[in-house]
């Protein structure tokens, strides 16, 4: 069985015992959380109802908080002196889902 959420404005393909990294959570390492599920996939079977969903549970466990990837940003203008360099790494959470109830 697998689902699809909503985590961190984009859709993860998730199955139980997964570990995928959102966006920042505002929650400690060892606390649960609740994923917006889309659709669900059991077997044959797909669930993309709203009223269905609506009693579909995705939790996950949060494993801790990480960093993403440097990414330098330079702005540079011809002829005038002008340059500018700035760096940035996204806050992320990493997330084990430990159950799909539907």
């Amino acid at each position: 069985m697998y689902a699809i959420v909503r985590a961190g404005g984009r859709q993860e393909k998730v199955s139980v015992g997964d570990v995928l990294t959102i966006d920042k959570v505002e929650s400690q390492a060892g606390e649960t959380v609740e994923l917006a599920p889309v659709l669900l996939v059991d077997g044959s079977t797909v669930t993309t109802d709203a009223g269905a969903l609506g009693k579909v549970k995705v939790t996950a466990e949060i494993l801790g908080a990480t960093k993403g990837p440097k990414i330098i940003i330079q702005k540079y203008k011809n002829k005038t002196g002008y340059k500018k360099r700035q760096g940035h790494r996204q806050p992320l959470t990493q997330v084990k889902i430990t159950a799909i109830d539907a």
